[in-house]
């Protein structure tokens, strides 16, 4: 499956040139100018299997950096920076990994 099956292609180019420099990536602002607010939770679960690459119902600090090229190859690489402060603000139970229901708490809140 592929995030514009789930997603607008040009939703997914307008969020990515939103966040196109290095330290501009917020991810509550940008699930939300790619629609994802208004998902249902069932959407939201599959965009987070193709987000979580390694299939392990995890997305880890590793997979993290890279979470712009799974919208779009065109995607840039979060710096560290970003990828810390995504960790942070989904990571809820501090296990140092993103999990089904943080990712969901993180879009929907």
């Amino acid at each position: 499956m592929a995030m514009t099956d789930l997603l607008k292609a040009e939703d997914i180019k307008k969020a990515l040139d939103a966040c196109a420099g290095a330290d501009t990536f917020n991810p509550k602002k940008f699930f939300e100018m790619l629609g994802m607010k208004s998902m249902s939770a069932e959407n939201v679960k599959k965009v987070f299997h193709i987000l979580d690459v390694d299939g392990s119902g995890f997305i880890e600090e590793e997979e993290l950096k890279f979470v712009l090229k799974g919208f779009s190859k065109e995607g840039r690489n979060l710096t560290d920076k970003e990828t810390n402060e995504f960790l942070k603000a989904a990571d809820q139970d501090g296990d140092g990994k993103i999990g089904i229901d943080e990712f969901e708490a993180l879009v929907y809140n």
